[in-house]
């Protein structure tokens, strides 16, 4: 039996590339010099897509494949896979939830403690001599028994609160509508009334048109000028000019961001700020959680080519 023909968007570890080729016939399009080419020569025969959640695949390379049948996303985001394209053509989409939410979570906590504390700027101080030379680093911010902020409590943010309940810190949460599955966190519906309730506010959202700059600057403003941001969602969810303004400003405290627009060529501004921890979109970043993406990643695949119930769809 041939192997079913598919498009691969990104590279993946090499633990995931040699199983993908073996079961499928793979092309490559991010190693095409001439993407237009590659997909007009190959898009006729594709019957499906791996892809990451920030490469997705728009309408333009959807409709260059007239058999496509599925579409894999190998990350939890699937925003930028175009939805309603596959809708109209009955094409299986599939992500790969729940293996990565701890790691996500913890990568958050982590950001969290280490712009409070100033643990980068810390160890600077001590590797350039200047502990020796000017004393005692500058006094930081604690994190226990504060206020923490979980904006979207579903299976990330939830991890997220879970942690935080070890800092003794009051927790509250904003989402569509109360969590019956908490009864030991408070209900904030408004966005920006959470942010004003919150010293540490963590973006936790799926990401969607509904979603699209639901931290804007309302919302960054309420959080205040010892406030905390901490986004490990993704980076649409944040009106990123409207976080910068309030962070050149003082207007907000601090930032820690491990996704961004249009990245990896982030806004520059970025850069030269002092009050921000920046991340490169590795909240899912561990040997074993890649594995695991990778995994289930293909698990759909060879599920649906198997006429198998998927593991994972997202429709």
């Amino acid at each position: 039996m041939s192997k079913p023909p598919i498009l691969q968007i990104g590279p993946y570890p090499q633990w995931d590339q040699e199983p993908l080729d073996a079961a499928f016939q793979v092309h490559r399009y991010f190693e095409a010099a001439n993407k237009d080419e590659l997909l007009a020569e190959v898009g006729p025969s594709i019957r499906g897509i791996a892809t990451r959640g920030e490469l997705g695949a728009n309408r333009a390379m959807i409709e260059a494949c007239p058999k496509l049948e599925v579409i894999s996303v190998y990350g939890v985001g699937f925003d930028a896979v175009d939805l309603q394209a596959c809708r109209e053509r009955g094409i299986r989409v599939t992500n790969t939830p729940d293996v990565l939410t701890n790691d996500v979570a913890d990568l958050g906590i982590a950001m969290m403690l280490c712009l409070s504390r100033g643990m980068i700027g810390a160890e600077t101080w001590v590797r350039d001599g200047s502990w020796a030379q000017k004393g005692l680093y500058p006094l930081k911010r604690r994190v226990w028994g504060r206020r923490a902020g979980v904006l979207g409590l579903g299976r990330i943010g939830f991890e997220v609160a879970k942690r935080l309940k070890g800092f003794d810190m009051q927790i509250a949460y904003s989402d569509v509508e109360a969590k019956s599955y908490v009864s030991d966190m408070t209900f904030v519906a408004d966005p920006v009334e959470l942010a004003t309730q919150s010293d540490f506010l963590f973006v936790t959202l799926a990401a969607s048109a509904a979603t699209r700059h639901i931290v804007g600057h309302k919302v960054i403003e309420a959080l205040g000028p010892e406030g905390m941001l901490i986004n490990i969602s993704r980076a649409s969810n944040i009106d990123e000019d409207a976080l910068l303004d309030a962070l050149e400003t003082g207007k907000l405290g601090s930032a820690a961001l491990d996704v961004f627009e249009g990245e990896p060529k982030l806004n520059p501004r970025f850069l030269a700020l002092d009050n921000v921890l920046l991340q490169p979109h590795h909240a899912s970043g561990t040997v074993e959680t890649r594995k695991a993406m990778g995994q289930l990643m293909r698990d759909n695949l060879a599920a649906h080519f198997a006429g198998q119930a998927l593991p994972t769809p997202v429709l």
